[in-house]
């Protein structure tokens, strides 16, 4: 049966974060949806990566699967010299100001992709950009992934994650730093289309204590109301910690694969554990911006 309003609660299965072929993932954005559907989620977001020319398919492919759907981005920002990933759920995929700011972190991408193929050239590795271009959806969002995709399919590493390893991480050849959003910027673009801006994957990115306090606290006075807890880039601690920083800081949580392809992502859509009930679900707090499947005549 499909999810209707009065059945939303904390227990439903809810997938807010993952990706299609419109940003770094493999799968069109209607093959995504009816992948999600057949693995029982209920209510689904597309999160693709500084870009929601995908949005509009599928929410229409989530609808027609019999899912509930929320509008979803993925927006990179600097913080603290690293680049941290703010989920926006929730808001008007249409809204001017949030199309030019998603623009303009897209900005410079070719060049910093030519910059990369230019440093795997001087290690013996060429044709790394074209290469890196036929695993490309959306030109405009060339990243490191698609670089990954050609060198583990020309032999040079085994999988993605030694690729990132040897190659595609701050001090290795093939590295180039990008200038992203400011953080105050994406949480603006998100809240102004009416939206809800996430902490992605928080245990991910290694900060020190004082640079994760400095974090959360930043996010929250520019009204950021939610973190990931339960997501595939956690282990089981990093739950339980952010479960424990969730109910200390007042956020909601939120739940999410981080679903990018069959073949590289280690967890499927759908099949995480369930947020503790000590936590408030940011799917209760966005009710009024959820998509439900229409109800078919019996």
């Amino acid at each position: 049966m499909p999810l209707r309003p009065a059945d939303l609660n904390p227990l439903t299965n809810a997938d807010l974060h993952c990706h299609s072929s419109v940003s770094d993932g493999t799968l069109a954005p209607e093959v995504v949806a009816a992948r999600a559907a057949a693995q029982g989620v209920q209510l689904w977001a597309l999160t693709d990566h500084d870009e929601v020319g995908g949005v509009a398919r599928a929410r229409a492919a989530a609808l027609a699967a019999g899912m509930a759907f929320l509008s979803g981005v993925e927006i990179s920002v600097s913080f603290a010299g690293k680049v941290v990933h703010i989920v926006g759920l929730g808001f008007d995929e249409t809204d001017p100001q949030l199309l030019q700011g998603l623009q303009t972190t897209r900005g410079g991408r070719e060049q910093r992709a030519r910059e990369m193929a230019a440093q795997l050239a001087q290690v013996g590795i060429h044709g790394a950009f074209e290469g890196a271009l036929q695993h490309v959806g959306n030109p405009d969002l060339i990243s490191r992934t698609h670089f990954a995709r050609f060198l583990v399919e020309n032999g040079h590493c085994r999988d993605v994650p030694e690729v990132f390893r040897r190659f595609l991480t701050p001090g290795k050849p093939g590295y180039v730093e990008h200038r992203w959003a400011a953080l105050a910027d994406a949480l603006r673009w998100i809240h102004e289309a009416g939206g809800l801006a996430v902490i992605a994957h928080p245990a991910r990115y290694g900060f020190t204590p004082n640079e994760e306090w400095g974090l959360i606290n930043d996010f929250i006075a520019h009204g950021g109301r939610a973190v990931e807890v339960v997501t595939g880039s956690h282990s089981d601690l990093d739950a339980l910690r952010w479960t424990e920083q969730a109910l200390e800081f007042g956020l909601l949580a939120s739940r999410g694969s981080d679903f990018h392809s069959p073949e590289e992502s280690r967890t499927e859509l759908g099949s995480l554990p369930a947020l503790s009930g000590r936590l408030q679900p940011v799917w209760m707090a966005l009710q009024a911006r959820i998509d439900f499947p229409p109800i078919k005549p019996q």
